[in-house]
């Protein structure tokens, strides 16, 4: 069980990394790139959504190349070599004067070339990390023996441990390398990233000769030929979209003439197109529940702006400081879900021992989403109150407590239980490019906020309104932004619940079997 531990702590130190570079992208870029607050949220959008875009390159290289070790190591590697350059194009090129860098104390205008050097730095951030996330987490569900029940029920819960190293990471950012990088101190920040994510790299290392050897992926695709390892008996034939079917019919021509591979195709592709194309409407409906998840990035920062930061004490906390109690409920959340909450859950419901099935659990997510939603919005409609004229901030910053607890207790419903979801209803030599199309829905669901929220703005800010998002709060009405967006998730809701009483889950038989035939098969290549 050692290089089990090894994977979850490699995650947490890889994220450790990254979010340190993510949650001041912003900031750096406008301190010492001296970029406009338009100019720098739309880099951090680039950024962030290509690297989720990274993840289905990254998951396809993984299912038909590479493999998913091979993909993590070399991804990991690119993602180290990017954070040096990230480290050394600072301190060498970037922060002049000394001192600058921090809000308020603009650097001096670089040059082109060290511009660039900085952009293919931080993309090769992105596309170290991006890239291998749903190899790695595919990856390390391999290592378990589905033969074995201690490690079948220990499989099961690899993914909550995955997220709650991803989620502890984060935390260790938001309680200490932001305040680091807020004071200027970005060379030091930078170089302890990079130091995490060489530390990461030697524990992933480390277990080289532990992990199982495993078949690069069920479908390799080399040139124009596709190979499908295992027998026709992997899937149980799905009655749905027969017409997909035809592509395994052989006719006349295919007698004739040499096979086509991208006319004739055996049954098993046909069957892992058709698993594909079944989880594309649950898809849809997370992409949409994730838009509330970006509202607590964004707008939950802008509303505890507003508001009252003073202690007792005379201590001011920061806004984004408040993003701790979404990734603490999160984490305690997971941790106490086998062990309190499942048996709580069969008690209440009388039913068999039997927990909430994967899509029973992104519905309940879904719903305490629309719930965080409702509690943000009274707390807006509290905060205007009492806000007078002269702008103060009467209302205190902790009231936004219980809509971060939400929402962070969503987050372990949705994404844990999507990500289960997503490996398990595609075939073994798929379950990476399943994983990533899960992460997708994360670069998708920021165009839609981007959307939604120029669209509202267009129409609440005619005949010379500011709008409900306006730069001064105190002058809109977040309040009913926040109340649209509960409602669109209960339409959201609706929408889930339809396709998941449709959906008929994908029967896999001989899981086992066919991994080890595919290995075998490997191995006489090789």
């Amino acid at each position: 069980m050692g290089f089990h531990c090894w994977l979850t702590v490699n995650q947490g130190l890889v994220t450790l990394a990254f979010a340190a570079v993510e949650v001041n992208l912003v900031l750096f870029s406008k301190s010492v790139l001296r970029q406009s607050n338009a100019e720098a949220a739309n880099t951090f959008s680039r950024w962030m959504g290509t690297m989720y875009l990274f993840s289905l390159m990254g998951a396809f290289l993984s299912d038909s190349y590479l493999g998913r070790y091979l993909t993590c190591v070399s991804f990991q590697v690119l993602y180290l070599i990017g954070l040096i350059a990230l480290s050394l194009v600072t301190q060498l090129s970037l922060l002049k004067p000394q001192g600058c860098g921090k809000l308020g104390q603009l650097c001096e205008p670089h040059s082109s070339a060290e511009t660039v050097v900085f952009y293919v730095a931080t993309y090769m951030i992105t596309l170290g990390n991006g890239a291998p996330e749903p190899a790695f987490a595919a990856f390390g569900t391999d290592q378990f023996d589905e033969e074995d029940n201690t490690e079948k029920q220990s499989k099961n819960s690899f993914y909550s441990y995955f997220y709650v190293a991803i989620n502890m990471g984060s935390l260790v950012v938001e309680a200490v390398l932001v305040y680091i990088q807020n004071l200027g101190n970005w060379i030091l920040g930078f170089w302890i990233c990079a130091a995490c994510a060489a530390l990461a790299f030697c524990l992933l290392l480390c277990g080289t000769f532990q992990y199982p050897p495993m078949v690069k992926g069920f479908m390799k695709l080399k040139g124009s030929k596709a190979k499908i390892m295992g027998s026709e008996e992997y899937f149980t034939p799905m009655a749905s979209s027969i017409y997909l079917g035809r592509a395994a019919i052989i006719i006349l021509v295919d007698m004739v003439k040499p096979a086509n591979p991208w006319h004739l195709c055996t049954i098993t592709q046909v069957e892992e197109v058709k698993s594909i194309l079944k989880l594309l409407p649950i898809w849809f409906c997370t992409v949409l529940s994730s838009v509330v998840f970006i509202q607590m990035l964004s707008l939950f920062a802008e509303q505890g702006a507003a508001m009252n930061t003073t202690t007792i004490s005379n201590f001011h906390i920061p806004p984004a400081s408040m993003f701790a109690f979404d990734i603490i409920s999160t984490s305690t959340f997971i941790l106490l879900y086998d062990k309190l909450i499942v048996p709580l859950y069969i008690k209440v419901t009388k039913r068999e021992p039997k927990p909430p099935s994967e899509l029973q659990r992104i519905g309940i997510g879904i719903a305490m989403a629309m719930a965080s939603m409702i509690i943000a919005a009274i707390v807006e409609q509290q905060r205007l109150k009492h806000a007078d004229s002269k702008n103060t901030r009467g209302l205190s910053i902790f009231w936004q407590i219980p809509q971060y607890v939400l929402v962070g207790v969503s987050e372990a419903f949705v994404y844990v239980a999507q990500m289960e979801f997503f490996a398990t209803q595609t075939p073994d030599g798929l379950k990476s490019l399943g994983i990533g199309l899960s992460m997708s829905s994360s670069a998708m669901v920021s165009y839609i906020c981007s959307i939604i929220l120029t669209t509202v703005m267009a129409i609440t800010s005619t005949n010379g309104e500011a709008g409900w998002v306006p730069p001064d709060l105190n002058d809109g009405h977040l309040d009913r932004y926040f109340f649209l967006l509960a409602a669109l998730t209960a339409i959201n809701l609706v929408l889930f619940v339809i396709c998941a009483k449709r959906y008929s889950p994908t029967s896999f038989e001989n899981r086992a079997e066919n991994m080890e035939m595919g290995t075998q098969e490997q191995a006489n290549e090789a």
